[in-house]
């Protein structure tokens, strides 16, 4: 299990549960919720909601932070979330586990880390290592950065610690890059429409030389780097975010056209493609409503007129988008009630 960032998690759980509240009065319970719960150790944010309410990426709705509580807003294994009314409206509380320890030089520890609020290593590779080359500059930009031209001594691939030889890099405002590998185009799903290229994650290169060629050390191998991949800098959004769960401010009406990391079938906690980005006003931290396309069948009833029929869509699951591009998006599949097939329809919750 990957060792969460403690700043990291502080700020993205902090900004989860205190952003504006909306009317707690719609937010229906779960039929089977309890009146408490003790948080365990591998729960995260949304396992905990879903105890509680009906649709989990309502949480922040109901939360009340305990002022008597520093920093109520992480929670930890021991903690206790009790559900109450106040004024007829639901309430969600945080009861804080008094567990902690003293070492000799009296210093007060927690016990845990606090829970992540959704399961971060489902997503982490594809917060820092997956890109979206735009179709519109695809050709011109992508053409155009730097490549490898050779690994030396007439080796055709590259593997971790090696040295790499890319034409070229001048300046050494970068020394960190990434190596990627240009791939399938991502389109739309009603109109074919290319909204971009996939960009494959190769490795990283640490820049040692400049010039034309220029000299990179390869590390974080994730396959085995080919001539000719392209080496960008480092994008500035590649770590770690936070995330508002809620409704998209516009109305979505997309569809799930790839999903990443190899998975052929789609479930809970796989990254799917979604073909709406950031121009079609979708967000990080948006929730989306994954519905199976309905099919159509012969009428085999009275046939006539009426002798296909088109079924309505069913919804399938529930994602969260947490990385957008202009025009696709990345998300995390939460939940799902049935299998789940490329083409599925996205929508507002």
């Amino acid at each position: 299990m990957r060792k969460y960032n403690h700043r990291l998690v502080s700020l993205l759980l902090g900004l989860l549960l205190s952003f504006n509240l909306v009317a707690a009065e719609d937010v229906a319970l779960n039929p089977s919720h309890p009146d408490r719960y003790v948080v365990v150790k591998g729960d995260t944010l949304w396992d905990i909601s879903g105890r509680f309410l009906r649709d989990p990426w309502r949480w922040p709705d109901v939360w009340h932070a305990n002022p008597r509580i520093a920093n109520p807003h992480l929670i930890y294994p021991g903690d206790v979330i009790e559900l109450s009314y106040v004024d007829g409206k639901l309430r969600l509380t945080l009861k804080r586990s008094s567990q902690v320890k003293l070492s000799p030089e009296v210093r007060i520890e927690d016990l845990e880390q606090p829970i992540p609020a959704i399961p971060v290593d489902a997503i982490y590779p594809f917060l820092t290592r997956s890109y979206v080359i735009p179709a519109g500059w695809k050709r011109k930009r992508v053409d155009a950065a730097p490549y490898v031209v050779s690994f030396g001594e007439e080796r055709l691939l590259g593997s971790n610690g090696e040295l790499a030889y890319v034409v070229s890099i001048e300046a050494d405002e970068n020394t960190s890059f990434d190596l990627v590998r240009p791939g399938k185009p991502y389109k739309d799903a009603d109109t074919g429409e290319v909204l971009g290229f996939e960009a494959r994650y190769v490795c990283q290169g640490e820049l040692l030389r400049t010039g034309n060629p220029a000299t990179l050390r390869l590390f974080n191998m994730q396959i085995s780097a080919n001539l000719g991949d392209r080496v960008i800098p480092i994008p500035d959004d590649r770590f770690l975010r936070t995330f508002h769960p809620r409704a998209p401010e516009r109305e979505v009406n997309g569809s799930i056209i790839s999903v990443l990391n190899g998975v052929t079938q789609i479930g809970q906690f796989n990254v799917v493609v979604v073909d709406r980005g950031a121009e079609d006003g979708l967000q990080a931290g948006d929730v989306l409503t994954i519905n199976h396309r309905g099919t159509v069948i012969r009428n085999q009833v009275t046939g006539g007129q009426r002798k296909w029929v088109v079924l309505p869509d069913e919804p399938a699951g529930k994602l969260m988008v947490f990385r957008t591009f202009p025009r696709v998006s990345f998300g995390l599949v939460m939940y799902a009630t049935r299998s789940i097939q490329l083409l599925a329809r996205v929508t507002n919750p």
